[in-house]
């Protein structure tokens, strides 16, 4: 995959900073389970997270989710870029297409999306709301403490069990990934 055209059409079709953000935080949590999973593809793990909020700023999913990855794809269409698997793993990672998880790659990025907007949550907390200071015990505990980044879907999050990896790893690796962009991610 080729990152760079990649990073264009990221910049092109979203303009929130928190989406953009949240795009970057999700390729390096996926780059980092791809290293693990599936070396030889390590690129198009990582290109799959950074794409897979494209429509965020073009449809109105807060209003009609189903809305969510269907237009992204359209999108990745008429530029002919990425393939089905692709596709269906950013399908997949929103609950409302009811496009079923079927693989290593959509596991993923089902579990990676929720997780670095809950990490980013606990890092805010911090005084320098920096990701670094952000521990995985943390992590954990904040699991348990529902009212916290209530919208963070914590059962997409432990899926990554699926995969057979415990939810303390899959913490550490996030967390690993996401300060290894801290400056991108101004944490």
């Amino acid at each position: 995959m080729e990152r760079e055209r990649a990073v264009k059409l990221l910049e092109k079709h979203l303009t929130s900073p928190h989406l953009i953000k949240h795009s970057y935080a999700v390729e390096s949590v996926m780059r980092a389970l791809a290293k693990r999973f599936d070396p030889e593809r390590v690129d198009f793990w990582g290109v799959s997270g950074l794409l897979h909020d494209l429509d965020a700023d073009l449809v109105d999913w807060k209003n009609d989710p189903t809305l969510h990855g269907p237009k992204t794809i359209e999108i990745l269409k008429e530029v002919s870029f990425g393939d089905e698997e692709m596709y269906h793993a950013i399908l997949a990672h929103n609950e409302a297409t009811k496009t079923p998880i079927t693989n290593f790659l959509d596991r993923a990025l089902y579990a990676s999306d929720p997780i670095t907007g809950f990490i980013t949550a606990i890092a805010l907390v911090y005084p320098d709301k920096k990701v670094k200071s952000v521990k995985v015990k943390s992590i954990v505990k904040r699991m348990d403490e529902v009212r916290f980044a209530a919208g963070a879907n914590r059962e997409a999050m432990r899926s990554i069990e699926n995969l057979g990896i415990s939810f303390e790893d899959f913490a550490q690796l996030s967390l690993n990934a996401m300060c290894e962009i801290s400056d991108v991610l101004g944490l």
